[in-house]
C-alpha cells in the first residue's frame, strides 16, 4: 500500500465503520509526522462532512500531566467533533457501533463568542464561554489496545466516538472551575474522581491552548460550538449494562448506560 493523506483517513474511516481496530499507521507509514497527522485529521473530517455530517465542535485529548508524559508531549492535542458524534440524552451508548469503547468524564463549554487565536490566554478564552456544562465523552481508538503514537492518534481524531452533554447550563462567571468536583461512577459505585484542575490546571487553560494551536493551522472555534476541554479522569471500559455517571459539584450529573 502507498500511504498518503487521503489513503491514511480512508483507512481509519473504514476501520471505525467496520468495528475492525488495527495495528498503527506509523507501523506502516513511518514518516507520519504530527503536521501530517494533522492534516489527515482534516481530510478524514471532510469526508465525514463529505457524508452529510456538521461540525459542532472541538474537543482536546491528553490535558492531563500524566497522559503527556506518558506520550512525550507537553501540550495537549485537538480534534474535530460532528454531530455524528453526539449521543442524545437517555440514548444508550451503541456498543453495536464500537469496537472497544471507554467513557470519561469532561467539563463541556458552550462558546457564547468566536475565539480566534493566537495570544488567548485563559482569562480570554473563559470570557468567550456563554455556558459551562457537565459531561462525558465515549472514546474508541481505532487501533488494537489503545496503542498507539501521537501521530497515530491525531490522525483518528483524538480516539473520537461519542459524547453527552449535561442539560444544567451555568455561567462560568459563577464557578470556580479549578474546584469543580466530579465523582466518575460505574453501576453506583466512585471509581474514580477529581476536579478541574486535573485539566492543565484549569478547563480555561485548556480552551486557550485549543484555540492557539488551531491558530496556527488556520482555524478558530466559532460562536456556538462546543469544547470538550479534556478527560478530567482515566477512561473506564464499557460493558453492556453498564450505567456509567459523572456526578459535580455545581454542574450537576450526567447518566449513560452501555446497551
Amino acid at each position: 500500500m502507498t500511504w498518503d493523506i487521503d489513503t491514511a483517513a480512508a483507512v481509519l474511516l473504514e476501520a471505525e465503520r467496520q468495528r475492525r481496530d488495527r495495528g498503527p499507521l506509523t507501523a506502516e507509514w513511518p514518516e507520519l509526522d504530527l503536521d501530517t497527522a494533522y492534516r489527515v485529521q482534516k481530510r478524514l473530517i471532510e469526508k465525514k462532512i463529505e457524508a452529510g455530517e456538521k461540525v459542532v465542535g472541538v474537543k482536546l485529548g491528553l490535558t492531563s500531566r500524566a497522559k503527556q508524559e506518558r506520550m512525550g508531549i507537553t501540550s495537549p492535542l485537538t480534534a474535530v467533533l460532528t454531530d455524528g458524534y453526539v449521543l442524545a440524552a437517555d440514548v444508550p451508548i451503541p456498543l453495536d457501533e464500537l469496537i472497544h469503547p471507554r467513557v470519561e468524564p469532561e467539563i463541556v463549554f458552550v462558546m457564547g463568542k468566536r475565539l480566534e487565536g493566537p495570544g488567548i490566554t485563559a482569562a480570554t478564552a473563559l470570557d468567550a464561554v456563554e455556558s459551562v456544562h457537565a459531561g462525558l465523552e465515549i472514546i474508541d481508538s481505532r487501533y488494537i489496545d489503545f496503542k498507539f503514537t501521537l501521530p497515530d492518534v491525531v490522525a483518528d481524531n483524538a480516539s473520537s466516538a461519542r459524547f453527552l452533554v449535561g442539560g444544567k447550563a451555568l455561567s462560568p462567571k459563577n464557578l470556580d472551575l479549578a474546584l469543580e468536583a466530579c465523582v466518575l461512577t460505574v453501576n453506583g459505585t466512585v471509581v474514580d474522581s477529581a476536579t478541574g484542575a486535573a485539566v492543565q490546571g484549569h478547563p480555561a487553560e485548556a480552551l486557550a491552548l485549543a484555540a492557539n494551536a488551531l491558530a496556527a493551522r488556520g482555524e478558530v472555534i466559532e460562536a456556538g460550538q462546543l469544547v470538550l476541554t479534556g478527560g478530567l479522569t482515566d477512561a473506564v471500559f464499557v460493558h453492556a449494562g453498564d450505567q456509567i455517571g459523572a456526578e459535580f459539584t455545581s454542574l450537576g450529573s450526567v447518566f449513560v448506560t452501555a446497551a
